[in-house]
């Protein structure tokens, strides 16, 4: 009975993520006839969970796309991962994994953050590969919780109201970047993780705690408690901004 209540259990989960994933991908048209696309494989829950939804999808007809998956070592940082199991784990997918290495001296910059700085050398990186495999597409694993707290983060400190978009062009490089799961939610990626065995990584980053956005998640979790449908009321005010109902600039 209970292998029974386990299998009723993923074919609900599974069933919901299929949907928040495909009509992410409807939605924002992030995927073309023709695609190939880079997953950015850090070896977390997100990532291992875009690469099995995508490598699935790619097995669907239309529209016809190619993924190849990339893992970034960031050899200053002792932040840690198996790769012998993130290459058997692309494997199983369907999905060759390349492994790079990189670094940054924080010594050159102590304007921005380590993590800052890890974030841009890992893209990067990225952008080097996806072009040296011909790659038109850079898929990352943020959720929709992501975005969410992207954009309280940025309403906070920047005093901006944006967030990671779904997809964003970047002409400048002839390279876009999508994030397929926008719609997906990060308590689904974590049982997804626990009923499909997904390997923790050996050893976190050391600056995991230190940012913002460990703050800004437990904030976001707390307006959910005060509201269970906040997520949807942020997310659907991105596309309803009431321009006559905030301060307007003296010019205009």
């Amino acid at each position: 009975m209970d292998e029974q209540k386990k299998l009723s259990e993923e074919y609900r989960l599974m069933k919901r993520i299929r949907t928040h994933f495909q009509k992410g991908l409807v939605q924002y048209s992030l995927i073309d006839e023709g695609d190939k696309i880079l997953i950015a494989l850090s070896g977390g829950k997100d990532s291992l969970a875009l690469l099995e939804l995508l490598a699935e999808r790619s097995r669907i007809l239309k529209p016809h796309f190619s993924v190849e998956a990339a893992h970034v070592v960031m050899t200053n940082i002792t932040y840690k991962s198996d790769h012998k199991y993130l290459e058997d784990f692309a494997r199983e997918h369907g999905v060759k994994l390349h492994i790079v290495e990189t670094s940054f001296n924080s010594d050159t910059d102590n304007r921005k953050s380590p993590c800052f700085l890890c974030s841009w050398n890992r893209r990067k990186a990225l952008f080097t590969l996806a072009k040296e495999l011909g790659c038109n597409k850079i898929a990352l694993g943020h959720h929709q919780d992501d975005i969410l707290q992207t954009l309280l983060m940025n309403i906070t400190f920047q005093g901006a109201f944006s967030t990671m978009p779904p997809k964003l062009v970047m002409r400048k490089f002839d390279m876009t970047i999508i994030r397929p799961m926008c719609l997906v939610h990060e308590a689904d990626l974590k049982r997804l993780a626990e009923l499909h065995h997904y390997q923790k990584q050996i050893k976190n980053c050391p600056y995991e705690t230190d940012s913002h956005r460990s703050d800004m998640k437990q904030i976001f979790a707390q307006l959910e408690q005060m509201n269970p449908e906040a997520r949807y009321s942020l997310w659907n005010s991105m596309s309803n901004i009431q321009h006559e109902l905030l301060p307007q600039n003296d010019s205009e």
